[in-house]
């Protein structure tokens, strides 16, 4: 993030498993929305800037991940929404890692919660959730190589919950969205949602939901 006095520039870090050193560029473009604009550095950014409406805590230091992964996590698709992911490639590299969030929620719930696998899925059925069969089925739904899905393995197992913030996040953006566009009609700006809803800074799911619907 930027310096409270934007003496410093924001910038982006990217953090990648130790060995990993080539990338395939279709799978990156989302990502590079996600943590950049319009994800994680316009969002804080955006709220660094809200030095009127919000105290410096809220400008510094609060993080509250439904909130701001939810928010990149729905960039990423609304980049695709805008036209930026027409390339077949680029639009493919999102969904890819939508399907990978996707198979890391179902496994955070599972092996946190030491559920059976239930009936009906043609697929270790009855067998409880451990670390190697989420291992298996991250392998069976990414095209991520072993690295980097050690990598992301490792990082669910040893925080609980973390990873279903993302899709619970960009559900509740996604749904205010809507709602705000139904009520607008043909008066609704999307430039205008994103500006009042980015303005409020991080906060909780529930009262993130009954802020937006004030929109």
């Amino acid at each position: 993030m930027p310096s409270e006095d934007w003496s410093r520039p924001g910038r982006v870090w990217w953090s990648v498993p130790d060995g990993i050193d080539t990338f395939a560029t279709w799978k990156e473009v989302t990502t590079v929305y996600h943590e950049g604009a319009p994800g994680h550095h316009l969002q804080i950014s955006h709220t660094l800037a809200e030095q009127e409406n919000l105290n410096r805590w809220q400008r510094l230091m609060c993080w509250v991940s439904g909130h701001g992964e939810g928010w990149a996590t729905y960039a990423e698709r609304l980049m695709g929404e805008l036209g930026y992911l027409d390339d077949p490639g680029a639009h493919l590299g999102m969904l890819d890692m939508q399907l990978m969030s996707a198979a890391n929620v179902a496994l955070d719930i599972g092996v946190h919660l030491e559920l059976e696998i239930p009936a009906g899925t043609g697929w270790r059925e009855g067998e409880r959730w451990n670390a190697e069969i989420a291992w298996e089925f991250l392998r069976a739904h990414s095209s991520w190589d072993k690295k980097r899905l050690r990598f992301e393995l490792h990082r669910y197992l040893g925080w609980p919950g973390q990873v279903l913030s993302y899709k619970l996040g960009e559900r509740i953006w996604l749904q205010a969205r809507d709602e705000a566009k139904a009520r607008g009609g043909d008066t609704f700006s999307l430039k205008d949602f994103h500006t009042k809803a980015l303005s409020l800074g991080a906060m909780g799911l529930d009262p993130l939901r009954e802020a937006l619907a004030r929109f």
